[in-house]
């Protein structure tokens, strides 16, 4: 098999690539190689609203069947990609097929960071990244009568929101000693963490997990302090493991991520590589090299990547941003924080309506705002900007935000 563009992954990204060719009247072959057997299909919602039974899935697939059908794109599921010839141009599956191509985009995603410890693999221990974890959460937590959450970041803070609304006991660890500790600043995490515990979450900061306990299956988790907390079901949400082995087996600069360029290309020629497992010069994090694990930035350098193939060499430069639902709490998050040397709180904590600034040397570089999608809307036009503004302007919701942009 050969086609113009081969793309390994078929998540956002790797669909986005294939949807954004199409559109700009791209006429050669393309295939998507996906490791699971369904179509493309949305992630966030696996620990949200599809896990709620909220969303049937057919209503989380990114495209309807018959759209990549029309659009002649080719779906190889169900094989994953375990080397590349950067020389030949080819790509060799798990099951010994050879594929060729002209262009290779690489949009692996990871896997979830499970926990490296005794018991870590038992069954009843749960990561979340697919549609088959997010099921068998689902079947497990209907009948579980203790379930613990590792892991105070976005996907375990969403999974014990699902398990507490459906009436399930939850005790959430988390390592550090506040939840958002790596993606917000304290007025957020202790807003969070009182919302969960309000809501009958055990959350429990700054803890150890040594082991989890069981034979044949999880039934508790052992703390360092030698407390064990019985547990039937463990969620471990603790980030992913960028899947990018292949790439730099093959030769690929990188490491804890594939390393692109401004362009999204790697250190081979006719590789891309986006999404989670692009690690990459940000300017809205002052060109530090990182990795961003979102939708936007999956759709936006799949973009990047479909007009460079069609010709027109692209730059990534687009604000990063975020979302998190939990409870009746909708967390809109533009910018990254990181680096921030000032906060301001907008609005009242006690009304569940506010917005947190992060500034650094005057300058807003982000905002998280819990149910005020217009500070969220007109924030993001300020992160752009670069705005400098002071605390007394940011402060004042009697101003709206775009009212602090130069005219």
């Amino acid at each position: 098999m050969r086609f113009d563009v081969v793309i390994v992954g078929a998540g956002h990204g790797g669909a986005q690539v294939a949807v954004s060719l199409r559109t700009q009247k791209f006429e050669g072959s393309i295939a998507i190689i996906g490791d699971e057997p369904e179509l493309p299909y949305e992630r966030p919602p696996l620990s949200k609203e599809y896990f709620a039974g909220e969303k049937e899935f057919e209503r989380i697939q990114i495209r309807p069947a018959k759209y990549w059908d029309e659009r002649e794109v080719t779906m190889l599921l169900n094989k994953r990609v375990v080397s590349v010839d950067p020389v030949a141009h080819s790509v060799t599956t798990d099951g010994g097929e050879t594929i060729a191509y002209g262009k290779l985009v690489w949009a692996t995603g990871g896997s979830p960071r499970m926990l490296p410890i005794p018991g870590g693999d038992l069954p009843g221990v749960q990561g979340v990244r697919t549609r088959a974890d997010a099921d068998a959460m689902k079947a497990a937590s209907e009948t579980a009568k203790q379930i613990v959450v590792i892991g105070g970041g976005y996907i375990g803070l969403e999974a014990a929101a699902v398990l507490r609304k459906a009436g399930k006991p939850v005790v959430l660890l988390e390592a550090l000693d506040r939840v958002l500790a790596r993606v917000a600043g304290e007025d957020l995490s202790r807003f969070y963490e009182k919302e969960h515990r309000d809501h009958g979450v055990d959350l429990r900061l700054g803890v150890q997990v040594a082991a989890i306990e069981g034979d044949s299956h999880a039934t508790g988790v052992r703390l360092g302090t030698g407390e064990v907390i019985l547990a039937d079901l463990v969620i471990v949400g603790i980030g992913i493991v960028p899947a990018v082995e292949p790439l730099i087996a093959a030769g690929a600069a990188g490491g804890n991520g594939v390393l692109v360029d401004h362009h999204c290309k790697t250190s081979l020629a006719d590789i891309y590589a986006i999404g989670d497992c692009a690690a990459h010069e940000n300017d809205f994090a002052e060109g530090a090299v990182i990795r961003l694990e979102s939708v936007q930035n999956a759709n936006d350098q799949a973009n990047v990547v479909a007009k460079g193939i069609c010709g027109d060499e692209a730059r990534y430069h687009a604000i990063p941003w975020f979302w998190s639902n939990q409870y009746d709490l909708k967390l809109q998050t533009a910018g990254l924080s990181t680096g921030h040397d000032q906060t301001v709180l907008r609005g009242d904590i006690a009304s569940r309506s506010f917005s947190v600034v992060y500034l650094r040397q005057g300058r807003v570089i982000a905002l998280d705002c819990v149910n005020a999608t217009k500070d969220y809307v007109q924030g993001r036009m300020l992160v752009t900007a670069g705005l400098q503004a002071t605390a007394e302007q940011l402060a004042d919701v009697e101003t709206p935000l775009k009212a602090l942009l130069p005219a």
